[in-house]
Formats: structure tokens, C-alpha cells, sequence
């Protein structure tokens, strides 16, 4: 039995989520199957009621894939309640090369990311830097305040 694999995500905006995550993962906004227009146009002719769509629901998408058909699909589903808690979950973005790369380009390679998304929307929460250990690392909040590390 084939299986894939798909990670949900509770948020309150998905079409913010789907923009930051898009360039934080290199992902792509999936698009509606079958050539339909909007995912709302899908979910209609599957005929899934109207009143089961809420406004805006499917206008646009509320998903990500991963262009190379790799990684995981990524659904940001709406609800009502604000985050509360640390999540239990966390992305880990690996892109410093790991250890077998200077230090010195690890930290670069971090930082440029952590540039580039935070003038996504993304917010430090702190670095953690080990020269000793040879660890680098920062983690972050998405604009929902979710945590996840660069490295």
C-alpha cells in the first residue's frame, strides 16, 4: 500500500502561512487538481455543500508542495482559536551544509536565511552560538509564532 505524507497545520490566516512558508521551505502553492480554477470550483464539483465552504474558503490556496515531489505536502487549515502554547512540532531548515563545512560558511549560510526570513515575516527568537562545539544555529517564530530552527 502506497502512503504519502501530509502535515496540517492549525493557523488563522493560511493564505499568510502559505506566502511565508512558501519561501521558507522553497515550496510552491498547490494547485487545484483536475484543471479547476480555484479549489473552491474542486471541492464544488466533488460536491461538497456550500454552506460546508466558508467565505473565501478555496479562493485561493491553502497548501503547499514541494516543486521536486520530495518533501511533504503542507496544508494550512483555518481555525478559529489563537495559538496558546510552544508547538510540539517544529521545521528544522538544514542549511549550513553541516559540520563537514567550515564554521565560518555554516554561519553565513544561517544568517543569509534568517535575513531572508525575517523580511518574510518571521521574527529571532535567540542564536545559539557554540564556537567550541562548532554549533550554530537560530530560532525563530513564524508569523504566527510558531518555532522552528535554522542550522
Amino acid at each position: 500500500m502506497e502512503m504519502t505524507l501530509q502535515m496540517t497545520i492549525d493557523c488563522a490566516d493560511p493564505q499568510r502561512m502559505v506566502a511565508f512558508w512558501t519561501e521558507a521551505l522553497g515550496y510552491v502553492p498547490e494547485p487545484p487538481p483536475g484543471g479547476h480554477v480555484t479549489w473552491r470550483a474542486y471541492w464544488s464539483a466533488m460536491g461538497v455543500p456550500e454552506e460546508e465552504l466558508p467565505p473565501g474558503a478555496g479562493d485561493v490556496p491553502e497548501s503547499i508542495i514541494d516543486p521536486a515531489g520530495r518533501g511533504p505536502r503542507v496544508w494550512f487549515q483555518k481555525v478559529p482559536e489563537p495559538k496558546s502554547l510552544k508547538n510540539r512540532w517544529h521545521f528544522d531548515l538544514k542549511v549550513s551544509g553541516g559540520r563537514d563545512v567550515a564554521l565560518d560558511v555554516r554561519k553565513r549560510r544561517v544568517d543569509e536565511t534568517v535575513e531572508r526570513l525575517v523580511g518574510a515575516g518571521a521574527t529571532v527568537l535567540q542564536t545559539k552560538d557554540e564556537p567550541d562545539s562548532g554549533f550554530y544555529a537560530v530560532a525563530m517564530q513564524d508569523p504566527e509564532g510558531n518555532e522552528f530552527d535554522v542550522f
